[in-house]
C-alpha cells in the first residue's frame, strides 16, 4: 500500500497534519469518499508499524534501521544546517527503505513549529530543492506552524455556545485583538501573568477547557475555506496549498 511518512514534534501534530490532509483530499478529488482513504494509503513513521516519527528521535531511528537492515551510515551533509540536516537524513533513509525494503513511500510530510525561528522552514526548503528530482520520486510536503500548532487550532476555533463566546470576548478585551483571527501575534511561551494570554497554548486551553475533543473540532470540522482564510499568517494556508499541490496528484492518479 502507498505510504505517506509523517515527521512531527508530537502525536498532536500528527493528528492535525494527517486529518487536515485527509479532508483536503476528499474535498478536492471528485471520486474520493472518506471511507475509501484506508484502502488507498496509510500514514506511517520511518519504522514499520508506526504512525509517525518525531524529529527528536531521528538519530536513534536511523541507527536502529541501519543496524537491522545493514544500511550504510547516513552522514550529515555540511551544506545543511539544523533541521536541514535532519530532513536530509530522513530523505536519504526513505530512499533506502524504498529500494531495500520495497516500501511504497510516495511522500513525506515535515511538520514543524517555527517557535520564532523562521530559518527552520528555510532549511527544510533547501533540502527539498536538493532532492526535487530524486528517484524513486518522493513528494516532500512542508508544514510550518507560526508560532506553533496551537495557532492553527485557534484559526479554526468558532464558538459553539454562549459560554465560549463570552470567554473569547474576555480574551479579546485582554489582548486588544482577536486571537483566532490573529493568532500569529501570540508570541509568548510563558504560563505566568502578565504574558500567559499571549501564549497560544494557554489561549487554546482557555477556549477549549483543556478538552482535546473540543480542540480537534477546530481542524476536523471547521470549514476548510475558513481555515484557508484565517491561516495566512500562521502557515496553515501554506500547508493546505502544499497538500493540494503535492499530495493530490499522487492520489488522483490512483483512480
Amino acid at each position: 500500500m502507498i505510504e505517506f511518512v509523517v515527521i512531527v514534534e508530537s502525536s498532536a501534530d500528527a493528528r492535525t497534519a494527517t486529518k487536515l490532509a485527509d479532508r483536503i483530499l476528499v474535498q478536492k478529488i471528485d471520486w474520493l469518499e472518506p471511507e475509501m482513504l484506508q484502502h488507498l494509503y496509510q500514514w506511517s513513521g520511518l519504522e514499520a508499524e508506526t504512525d509517525n516519527s518525531c524529529w527528536k528521535n531521528i538519530d536513534d531511528i536511523t541507527k536502529r534501521l541501519a543496524d537491522k537492515f545493514k544500511f550504510p551510515t547516513i552522514r550529515s551533509n555540511g551544506k545543511f544546517k539544523s533541521d536541514g540536516q535532519s530532513a536530509n537524513k530522513i530523505i536519504k533513509l526513505i530512499s533506502f527503505l524504498q529500494y531495500k525494503q520495497k516500501r511504497e513511500i510516495k511522500a513525506v510530510i515535515f511538520m514543524r513549529d517555527l517557535d520564532n525561528q523562521p530559518e527552520r522552514k528555510k532549511h527544510i526548503e533547501q533540502v527539498r530543492s536538493e532532492h526535487i528530482n530524486q528517484q524513486p520520486k518522493l513528494a516532500i510536503i512542508i508544514g510550518t506552524a507560526d508560532k506553533m500548532r496551537e495557532a492553527w487550532v485557534l484559526n479554526g476555533f468558532i464558538p459553539s455556545n454562549q459560554e465560549e463566546t463570552q470567554i473569547l470576548e474576555d480574551i479579546k478585551t485582554e489582548l486588544s485583538f482577536d486571537p483566532c483571527k490573529e493568532s500569529h501575534r501570540l508570541r509568548s511561551n510563558s504560563w505566568e501573568e502578565p504574558d500567559r494570554m499571549r501564549n497560544p497554548k494557554a489561549v487554546v486551553e482557555k477556549l477549549t477547557g483543556g478538552q482535546m475533543e473540543r480542540e480537534q473540532q477546530c481542524w476536523e470540522e471547521t470549514n476548510l475555506e475558513h481555515l484557508r482564510e484565517k491561516g495566512v499568517q500562521t502557515g496553515l494556508t501554506a500547508y493546505i496549498n502544499e497538500i493540494e499541490e503535492r499530495l493530490i496528484p499522487i492520489i488522483g492518479s490512483a483512480e
